[in-house]
């Protein structure tokens, strides 16, 4: 989702660029002495927005001798999209929850039918009417790449009946390519903590030896058309259908690589290596999972001396349904600004609060204890869903108040602190950025997918706070070849390839900019290495393994793409893994033994593949360090 528009003694930070006295060393300083321990010495993690494997990579058709678990290799979809032999592993079922939040509700039935798909807040025009006017605002995409901006807008009224597609459809994956063209605009599905949670309809009950936490994936559709995008506080509309959350089956909707759809991200797969089984690693959308990157784990609310404080009431879930209601929540969204209501904060250590007693008996059911050095601690309201960070791009505080979405700085530890600390020089590139102001639509630089501006370590040192730059920073930095160890790149949210405000064609032009740049120079494409993820699932389809890890995900698999010289030949590794990952692979390539901090999830182990599924970690909870996406032999 877009922008809603402490280490604390100095003395830990001598090796970090600050003197015992607070006084910062001259950025030629920071210049990255550390050996590392493969050929790569740059790597790049590009971050695009909210698809899943299965959406992006459900007909995907690999290179020989490799497999991968995808909707047409499960027999659930045929290459021409169609319903295959085994399309009841994807069925969607109705369900009831009327008393208290339930992650796994009382099935009922599966659906005859499934309902008429909703525009939502997908673009009724293109973003600019003319080439001029894109080539103008933005700078993110070759000059071939630029007419996608002005095509694909859905003629349509927002949060409507979608005319496009047919008034009914089988219950089975939904291929988009069947009704419109690739380069369209298409509708977004509810992406929050607890409605994903629901979605995978996770129950022991359920678990067997190939899928051990028992998520069955089977309430994608009912959690999007009984509660959607947030009740944000308001009693449930009297009048209240199938469509009246402006999403209908959108969750079923995936792109057709056999039919041509994504050829970019097909071609790299091909040429070289793809993981299909990596997750987002928050059950939750951009910011948590943003959150989860820089610091390992999630942060909570804080008061100004950096104790775990109480938000505004308002702003507190509750997904227990609202009296008389099927599923309403009585607490959750982004509500009224004016009186703060809406739900985003979460006290998962006090099993009294709502939401939080139906997940602890699930974990105490699993047979192996999840990560609990890693969340809930005591007193501590978590950030789960998408509220702005602390600061604004200049170091000067957000605005505060029970009116404010807002997290309060934070004095968490993270990963810029801790290669700092290292001497392994990093940047964040975002899209948008200006100087410390950043920029609004069109073409917003998204504030809540910058974990650092949460830190009130980085935000309020001024040379921390210059690891923050823009896009044409980053073009500035390959030319000269000057690239920092770890480069963190963020398209605006024209780019991101965002269901309904962005495109998986606009966020393919965006990689394939940065990749051939790299390309075209032959020093930094030795020993560079360009990772691409998504945020997270979007709330969107997929039926791959999912690993309960802590209270907050893991979530739905998410693609991973590494391009460089050691990842050729169109591998897929199966090895599981999330966005702490990618934390633990810069450890691991920079020989840093330190973690985060103590309850970030980069103190989990790497994967041992369990016999009865390769998926499935059977030291659970683990997640790898993608060393194995590479062969540096």
């Amino acid at each position: 989702m877009p922008s809603l528009c402490r280490l604390t003694g100095s003395a830990q930070l001598i090796g970090a660029g600050l003197l015992t006295l607070g006084l910062a060393l001259p950025p030629a300083a920071l210049a990255s002495p550390r050996r590392t321990l493969t050929p790569i010495k740059h790597v790049i993690l590009i971050i695009g927005e909210n698809r899943t494997f299965d959406h992006l990579f459900a007909t995907y058709q690999p290179r020989r001798g490799q497999k991968v678990w995808n909707l047409l290799s499960r027999g659930i979809v045929k290459a021409d999209g169609t319903p295959g032999p085994n399309v009841a592993l994807a069925r969607q079922w109705q369900a009831v929850d009327t008393d208290a939040y339930s992650p796994d509700p009382k099935r009922t039935a599966p659906y005859d039918e499934l309902p008429s798909m909703n525009t939502g807040d997908a673009l009724p025009k293109p973003p600019f009417a003319s080439l001029e006017q894109a080539q103008r605002s933005e700078s993110g995409l070759l000059a071939s790449d630029y007419r996608e901006l002005t095509t694909g807008g859905t003629g349509l009224p927002t949060g409507g009946v979608d005319t496009r597609f047919p008034l009914q459809f089988t219950n089975a994956p939904i291929d988009l390519s069947r009704y419109l063209p690739y380069d369209a605009y298409a509708s977004s599905p509810v992406h929050r903590l607890f409605q994903m949670r629901q979605e995978l309809d996770c129950s022991i009950a359920a678990a067997t030896p190939e899928n051990p936490s028992g998520c069955r994936a089977d309430l994608f559709a009912w959690v999007e058309m009984t509660e959607g995008a947030g009740s944000n506080g308001a009693p449930r509309p009297a009048d209240f259908t199938d469509q009246t959350t402006h999403e209908g089956p959108t969750a079923m909707q995936f792109l057709n690589m056999a039919r041509g759809n994504a050829p970019y991200f097909a071609q790299l797969a091909r040429e070289y290596t793809v993981s299909d089984n990596f997750h987002q690693a928050v059950l939750g959308g951009t910011g948590a999972n943003h959150i989860m990157l820089g610091f390992g784990t999630l942060i909570y609310y804080e008061d100004a001396a950096g104790h775990p404080a109480k938000p505004p009431a308002g702003q507190i879930e509750n997904p227990d349904p609202a009296p008389g209601t099927n599923n309403w929540y009585r607490q959750d969204g982004y509500g009224d600004a004016k009186t703060g209501g809406g739900g985003s904060y979460v006290e998962c250590a006090d099993p009294s609060q709502p939401g939080v007693a139906p997940v602890d008996k699930y974990f105490a059911s699993l047979p192996y204890r999840v990560f609990r050095n890693g969340d809930c601690k005591p007193g501590a309201y978590y950030l789960v869903n998408n509220y702005n960070p602390g600061y604004l791009g200049t170091g000067k505080p957000a605005p505060l108040g029970p009116t404010q979405f807002t997290l309060p700085p934070t004095r968490e530890d993270n990963l810029g602190l801790l290669l700092t600390r290292h001497r392994v020089t990093w940047k964040y590139y975002g899209q948008g950025w200006d100087g410390g102001r950043e920029r609004p639509d069109p073409g917003a630089y998204c504030n809540i997918c910058d974990p650092f501006l949460y830190s009130e370590q980085i935000m309020t040192d001024p040379v921390l706070r210059r690891n923050n730059v823009g896009l044409r920073d980053l073009y500035a930095d390959i030319r000269r070849e000057s690239l920092p160890d770890v480069a963190i790149v963020k398209p605006d949210d024209l780019l991101d390839g965002h269901p309904a405000s962005s495109k998986v064609d606009l966020l393919e032009g965006f990689v394939r900019r940065i990749v051939q740049t790299v390309q075209a120079k032959p020093g930094l494409w030795q020993d560079t290495a360009i990772m691409i993820i998504f945020d997270e699932g979007g709330g969107l389809y997929d039926e791959g393994y999912v690993q309960p890890i802590d209270f907050f995900g893991d979530g739905t698999r998410i693609p991973l793409i590494v391009v460089s010289r050691y990842s050729r030949g169109g591998r897929v590794v199966h090895t599981y893994g999330d966005h702490v990952s990618f934390d633990k692979f810069v450890e691991a390539n920079w020989k840093i033994r330190e973690r985060i901090s103590s309850r970030s999830r980069d103190n989990l182990p790497n994967p041992l593949a369990s016999r009865a599924n390769p998926y499935v970690p059977r030291n659970a909870p683990a997640i790898g360090d993608l060393m194995d996406m590479f062969e540096f032999h």
